[in-house]
């Protein structure tokens, strides 16, 4: 029970680590600094859906032949399809833009900027306690060291981040103080989003393929729609590629060495 707790936890860890930037860094992160980041997160979060979401749900379906791959493609798909929603009726304010997204709301810029992460946040939440589920009922061929990986990677992506939150929140005028716990707050619902999926997961174990390849979907939907696309816009996006194949490697080497 404590090594799940603490491995709920260290995602929220590293947000809190990259949030902290904000106390000795400049006011404003540098484009090139910026772009890196972004692909780095998104090579981190892709290789993690493949390895420790996707192909281990379609083994745990192994004994179904060909027919094996329907609950990773179901689950996939409801994962896109729930980001989706989620994004609709959220009403929320990307990075580096100025129109609001999701329905009309009275909300501070800030506040909204808060939501668009929490929404990004809670595909890793979900993915982190998903695969511990998985490794604590033995099922996948998920080992709990294959699950810490997994707590890592996700926790050394946070760390930029928790950065790249924290630091348009200081240049947009807050104090580093509350641009620091608004960053560090964004990560919370990864633990809160994992303790629930284990919950879940502990009731219904014949969905358990279905919800990792779910999370993967929702973590897929993160990339594509926003990390991405904000990566390749304007210059320096030579950079971005450089992060993401960094991340990749990097998070693929993780789920093997320690799977």
């Amino acid at each position: 029970m404590l090594t799940i707790t603490l491995g709920l936890l260290i995602p929220l860890l590293g947000t809190m680590l990259g949030s902290s930037f904000v106390f000795f860094m400049k006011d404003e992160m540098s484009v090139r600094v910026q772009k890196t980041l972004l692909g780095f997160a998104s090579g981190v979060m892709v290789a993690a859906s493949v390895w420790s979401l996707l192909i281990p749900s379609m083994e745990m379906e192994e004994s179904k032949g060909a027919w094996s791959v329907m609950p990773a493609a179901i689950g996939f798909l409801l994962g896109i399809g729930f980001l989706l929603l989620l994004d609709e009726v959220t009403p929320h304010l990307h990075l580096d833009s100025e129109t609001p997204e999701g329905p009309r709301s009275h909300l501070s810029r800030t506040s909204m900027l808060a939501l668009a992460v929490t929404i990004h946040n809670l595909p890793e939440g979900m993915a982190v306690g998903v695969v511990f589920a998985s490794a604590a009922q033995g099922v996948g061929g998920l080992s709990l060291a294959s699950a810490i990986a997994v707590s890592l990677g996700i926790a050394i992506q946070n760390i930029p981040e928790g950065a790249i939150i924290s630091m348009p929140m200081r240049a947009a005028g807050n104090s580093r103080k509350r641009s620091f716990l608004i960053g560090s707050l964004s990560g919370a619902v990864e633990p809160l989003g994992g303790l629930a999926v284990i919950l879940l997961a502990s009731l219904l174990t014949p969905v358990l393929p279905y919800m990792l390849s779910f999370a993967a979907g929702a973590m897929f939907y993160v990339v594509v729609e926003e990390l991405i696309p904000e990566a390749s816009v304007g210059k320096h996006t030579n950079l971005s590629t450089i992060g993401f194949a960094i991340g990749f490697v990097l998070m693929m080497v993780l789920d093997v060495v320690m799977g």
